[in-house]
């Protein structure tokens, strides 16, 4: 009896063990994925315009395409890659952090660049021959899913970033969740959004009341408006997140000047309204400087990225010998 006693005991033992390491990969996952939320903000906002153009009845199957891309990507390539990175080349994480930060910042400095001086429409795209449904469909899934890498990985490596390195089950479990849980919110978010005006004007149709016929119309019209002020916020948040990605890169690399400066002038900043408002009026201005300066990155790569890595990369597809031929 006191042998089953003393079994029992250490299941006990072993399941309060289990499930503090539920609650620490739990409590890891949402403080990671919060770090993340401009790139999970971006991706959410850049993915509705896979889906336009297509037939209401496509648009539901394409994004659970894409999602399925996003998991393919988040778990089975990047998950292991920055477990390889958090065992072995832990001192790669900053500069990788980097990296997608100036790619953020990029991307973010484009759409504003695009917005301000848009570019004529090109003669040969005018002229093209149209596509077929399922080509044209293949293609923007394909390329939806490219551009979810890119995220992807800088998501993950945010994560990564973010949580205190444990053992690399507990590590990889927590990555897992936080793959997981961003790709459903992400896509989950995306479905709703792309579906909102079928369900307004259902109702504006077949609505039993005037409320409800009213409330439909009130969605239609607004989707357009809710679609450009998510492209903005996504906008706003690459170029935040890109740039306080630099700011803390560099000042674990010893380069601390331009994050004091930003810490200085929030603080004056802060010092200047009531107590009670200190602390957001503080976390607003080092967003707004965070911004700038991405801003100001993503403006001097891009002219970096259109002279030089585009024709390079396009040299380097072309020598592909596995290429497919059309």
């Amino acid at each position: 009896m006191s042998g089953l006693l003393a079994l029992l005991d250490d299941v006990a033992g072993i399941a309060k063990v289990a499930a503090a390491s539920i609650d620490d990969v739990a409590g890891q996952a949402a403080k990671a994925g919060a770090k993340a939320a401009g790139a999970v903000i971006d991706d959410a906002a850049v993915t509705p315009k896979y889906v336009q153009g297509f037939a209401p009845a496509r648009e539901l199957p394409i994004i659970w395409r894409i999602a399925k891309g996003s998991f393919k990507n988040k778990l089975l390539y990047l998950l292991p890659v920055a477990l390889l990175l958090s065992s072995f080349a832990p001192w790669a994480i900053a500069p990788l952090l980097m990296l997608g930060g100036a790619y953020l910042s990029f991307e973010g400095a484009e759409k504003i660049a695009h917005w301000l001086f848009p570019h004529p429409p090109d003669p040969q795209e005018a002229q093209a021959v149209p596509q077929n449904a399922t080509h044209l469909e293949e293609q923007k899934a394909s390329g939806a899913i490219k551009t979810d890498f890119i995220l992807s990985a800088e998501i993950m490596t945010i994560a990564l970033s973010e949580i205190p390195h444990s053992t690399i089950w507990i590590d990889a479990a927590t990555l897992a969740v936080v793959a997981i849980g961003i790709t459903v919110l992400v896509y989950g978010s995306v479905a709703l959004i792309v579906k909102a005006d079928d369900v307004g004007l259902l109702l504006a149709e077949r609505g039993q009341f005037a409320l409800t016929r009213r409330l439909g119309r009130g969605v239609v019209k607004a989707m357009p408006g809710v679609l450009k002020l998510l492209v903005i916020v996504g906008t706003a948040a690459m170029l935040w997140v890109g740039g306080s990605i630099v700011v803390h890169g560099l000042d674990q690399l010893g380069f601390g000047w331009p994050a004091h400066r930003i810490h200085d002038l929030a603080v004056a900043v802060a010092g200047t309204v009531p107590d009670p408002l200190r602390g957001a009026v503080r976390w607003l201005t080092t967003a707004a400087m965070d911004g700038l300066l991405g801003v100001a990155l993503g403006l001097a790569l891009i002219p970096v990225a259109t002279k030089v890595l585009t024709p390079v990369w396009q040299r380097v597809v072309a020598m592909i010998p596995w290429k497919k031929v059309a």
